[in-house]
This record gives C-alpha cells, structure tokens and sequence, in this order.
C-alpha cells in the first residue's frame, strides 16, 4: 500500500465520487495528495509492484518453487494475490537487462590481453631473429656463401618459423590474427569463394565485409566482440518478447483445441520466460561474483555445485509445469512435454541465429 500524504477532501481528483476511505468505490484512485516529495516517484513504483502486503512475494515463491501451480492458481480466478503474467514478466525482463548491461560477463581475464600477447609475441620474434642471425654470422667459421644463405633464410618463413618455434608459438599464429579463413581483407576473401565455390562463403559475405570494414576502422577483434556483446544483449530482450507467441503457438499445437485456449497457453508462457529470466539474472550474479572469488578455492567448487543445481532444476522445470499444469498422465505428459521442447529449441535455435546476424551487421 502507497504511503502517499491522503488528502482531506473525500472528492475523487479523477472521477468527482466521494472517497469514504482510502480509494474511490467508482474508479479505484488512490485518494493521496498530488504533490509528493520527489522519492515517492521511486517508493511508489517499488510499492505498488511488491505491495507490501506480499503479493509479489507470494508470487516469486509459487513460480520458483512450485511449477506449473501458479498458472493454475491465475487461470482458476484466484487473481488479487498475485502479480499479473505481463506484469510480472516486463518487470523481470527490466531488472534481467538491467544487471545485463552493468555487469560485464567474466572472460577469465582482461579481454585485450590475447591480442596484446600476439603483438607482443610478434616484437619478440623480431628481436630473436636479430639475435639469431648476429650470433651465427659472428661465428669464426662461417664462410660468405653460409652467411648469404642465413640472411636469406632467417628473413623468409622457415626463419620465422625457427623463431616461433623458441618462442613457443603455433604455426603463422600472428600472421592469422584478424583474418577469415586465412584472408585478410574483403577482395582475398572473394576470391577464396569463388576458387572454392563456397556456398557458405557466399551466405557469410556481408558479415566478413563488416568484419574486414571494422578491421579497417582500427578497431582490434576483442574490441568487434565486444561491440557484438552489447548489440546482442540490446537485441536479444526484443528477440525473446517476440518469441513468447510462437512458444504458445507450439504448445497450442500439441493439446485439446477445445479444452485449452490459445490465452491459457499464453499465461503459461508468460510464467515459464519470466523464471527463465530469473535464472539468468542469477547467472549473471553469480558471474560477478566469479570475477571477485575466482581465486578462492572452496567458492570454485561451490559455484561449480550451484550451477550444476540451478541447470539440472530448469531442464526440469519445464516437464515438471507442464505436467501439473496440463494434468495429464505421466507418460504422455512427458512425451507431449519433451516433442513441445525440441520443436521450440529448433524454433528459438533459428531465432538466435538471426538474432546474430543482426546484431553482427549493427556493430559500429
């Protein structure tokens, strides 16, 4: 409940009714001052998702704990309790993309330093030749025809490859850094596709000409994943509201037409995503904790327990909602549960791997 200033007037500011008590018995309006100190803007919205009186509370408790039951309790009519499915998902998918956008995802490491090692590993070579080829044309025996030969081999790539060897490095390591498929730019690319009639090459085409004009812009390849992370992470929630009514759609496929509407495969939907989110809004914590106590030893083997939990439960999940909600027998409850699974993993398969090639094409 709002701990707005009421107003002493008991006439309705939006409906003109007399309020007795606390809202209008016409339109429902709370019969608070309309000027309030500027944190009522935050408290209120706070407020009046979680009402204190445990609606929300109630509400992430039956999802997370109780598949499937929520859904049912909603679709019975037993609605006051309890946060309404859009609103509740919406609400879930901010803070879900909110901590998203803050909260970079631990790489193990600084992103740059793979690209800082090759070039470094690049300058070291350089210098190992030179010390190469000093040490050996200062060698007493060593007659003009062998010193010849030694310029001319430590210069071209067997040299370079003497050298990458004492360093430790694979073969052409830095010479492929920022390529595709050993090119370095958009023309040795096209030609590679048509001396190999690559059918894939061809599809592929305008994300290698965004890398290569990227490439071209200075920018380094962590700096193009980077770039990619945050268009995806912008796209995806897009991506995932769209997708709720194909979700639906599936699940309206595979049951009754005439026991179950399309609007009751919605809520469940609906129910489903929002604990999905939830999830990733726990990985997404439990990364940033990573970042901090990766070094500790017993959080290590804690966190490899959590997740190993949290993933077995929501593989669960589904089957689990399903059945109780469907209140169909066990084993057709799962067979119909596990054809409903893969048809949306194929289906939100595809879905990401447009959502890529978006997001690759908007990085700037």
């Amino acid at each position: 409940m709002s701990h707005g200033k009421l107003r002493e007037d008991k006439t309705c500011l939006n409906c003109g009714h007399t309020v007795n008590e606390h809202f209008c018995p016409h339109c429902g309006q709370e019969n608070t001052e309309p000027r309030q100190p500027f944190h009522y803007l935050f408290t209120h919205f706070f407020e009046d998702f979680t009402h204190y009186d445990g609606q929300f509370w109630k509400t992430m408790r039956y999802l997370l704990f109780s598949p499937g039951k929520l859904t049912k309790i909603y679709l019975s009519g037993k609605r006051q309790g309890y946060v309404p499915p859009v609103k509740l998902y919406i609400f879930i998918s901010f803070v879900t993309f909110f901590l998203a956008s803050f909260m970079s995802v631990n790489t193990g490491g600084d992103s740059s330093h793979g690209e800082h090692a090759v070039v470094d590993r690049n300058e070291k070579t350089i210098n190992l030749q030179d010390s190469i080829l000093n040490r050996a044309l200062k060698d007493p025996d060593l007659t003009a025809e062998d010193s010849a030969f030694l310029i001319k081999t430590i210069g071209n790539k067997k040299g370079k490859q003497l050298a990458d060897g004492l360093l430790g490095m694979t073969e052409d390591e830095g010479a492929r850094a920022g390529t595709i498929y050993g090119t370095r730019n958009i023309a040795e690319y096209d030609s590679l596709v048509r001396a190999e009639n690559s059918f894939i090459g061809k599809i592929l085409r305008p994300y290698a000409n965004k890398f290569f004009e990227l490439k071209g812009h200075g920018k380094t390849t962590q700096e193009i994943a980077k770039g990619f992370i945050t268009v995806f992470m912008h796209t995806f929630p897009k991506a995932l509201f769209f997708y709720l009514p194909v979700f639906a759609f599936i699940l309206w496929l595979f049951h009754n037409k005439k026991k179950w509407w399309y609007y009751e495969h919605g809520v469940f939907t609906l129910h489903y995503f929002s604990f999905l989110l939830i999830v990733a809004i726990f990985f997404i914590l439990m990364n940033f904790l990573e970042s901090s106590l990766s070094g500790q030893v017993w959080f290590n083997h804690l966190s490899t327990w959590i997740y190993t939990i949290a993933l077995i439960y929501s593989a669960i999940y589904f089957f689990i909602a399903h059945h109780r909600f469907y209140a169909t027998r066990k084993r057709s409850s799962l067979f119909i549960g596990l054809l409903v699974f893969l048809f949306n993993t194929f289906a939100f398969g595809i879905t990401l791997l447009l959502l890529t090639g978006i997001s690759i094409l908007l990085i700037h």
